[in-house]
């Protein structure tokens, strides 16, 4: 079957708001040596997607418009590049671009960013699985938890900290997910003790939970929301070496905190594990919400509110 010569992708021609968000129609990506091209099935957002959208990453990773985006993705292989040997065309396969691309009915993605999917994962699992997995297995070994130590984590109920949250509590670590009320049955039944953030902007609230739940102390924090809860795990007397961050880059380094993330747990043999794991029934992969291709701005709007549980998923 001969392919389209266009492919729909996600595009912004400019940094701002979700009103940039729009579908392009563009040619058809070829794939290179060692890439193929895959019919993306899946293709999960994430806030670091809406912080490059607007721009506040510009610094770190500037973007050039028109701008693809997207790295999370699952589908099917439907041509290969020179030279690959890996998979075959009608491989079903779910990994990562870093070329800002998923977010389409088509790219090209080199083999080495893709792995086999689990026949037991559903697409849209699959296709958010690749940010949120190895960002939280990141997360988890920079504050090298043991058994028996207790872990605070923020923004636990989100996508990076269900994940989080299920890791520690597989280590046989005691859990302390911050988030809301709503999410308290979650918490409980994957492992972790719930500690509400409260109405305090200053955290003391929040302080005060967290001192109740652990009077004997913390050993370890991983934040998946901002720098005020950085702050508040060095006032809590938390070694520094074993605070984390995916969020606050510039607050860790004024801290002298660890902020590691998905990059530094970007292989195919973290993704293999990862997967097995959710595979196996292991670890759960929420999907809050599916949307198709045409309403990513409602997609984003959704995940902007920062108050799901779990993963918002594209279906291209």
């Amino acid at each position: 079957m001969s392919l389209p010569t266009h492919a729909r992708a996600v595009q912004i021609d400019r940094y701002g708001t979700r009103d940039e968000l729009h579908i392009a129609s563009i040619p058809m990506p070829v794939p290179a040596e060692g890439e193929v091209l895959v019919e993306v099935k899946a293709a999960g957002i994430n806030p670091g997607e809406a912080a490059i959208r607007r721009g506040d990453l510009a610094a770190m990773w500037p973007s050039t418009f028109p701008s693809g985006e997207g790295s999370d993705l699952a589908g099917v292989v439907v041509a290969l590049g020179p030279g690959v040997t890996d998979f075959a065309v009608g491989n079903e396969v779910l990994g990562f671009s870093f070329t800002r691309s998923s977010h389409a009915t088509h790219t090209a993605v080199p083999v080495t960013q893709l792995i086999t999917k689990p026949a037991e994962l559903s697409w849209p699992v699959a296709g958010a699985l690749y940010v949120v997995g190895a960002t939280a297995y990141a997360a988890v070994r920079a504050v090298d938890a043991q058994p028996g130590e207790t872990v605070a984590v923020s923004a636990a109920a989100g996508g990076v900290g269900t994940i989080v949250v299920q890791l520690l509590a597989r280590k046989g670590v005691r859990v302390l997910g911050i988030a809301s009320a709503a999410n308290d049955s979650w918490l409980v039944s994957h492992g972790a003790v719930p500690v509400h953030y409260g109405a305090s902007d200053d955290l003391s609230e929040l302080a005060a939970n967290l001192t109740a739940a652990a009077p004997s102390g913390i050993d370890a924090f991983i934040d998946l929301f901002g720098p005020q809860y950085l702050q508040l795990a060095v006032d809590l007397g938390i070694a520094r070496d074993r605070i984390e961050t995916i969020a606050s880059f510039a607050k860790a380094a004024e801290l002298g905190t660890k902020s590691e993330g998905s990059v530094d747990a970007s292989t195919r043999e973290v993704l293999t594990e990862v997967a097995g794991l959710v595979a196996s029934g292991e670890v759960e992969i929420p999907i809050a919400a599916t949307y198709p291709l045409d309403d990513v701005q409602a997609a984003f709007e959704q995940l902007e509110q920062r108050h799901t549980r779990g993963k918002i998923v594209l279906i291209p």
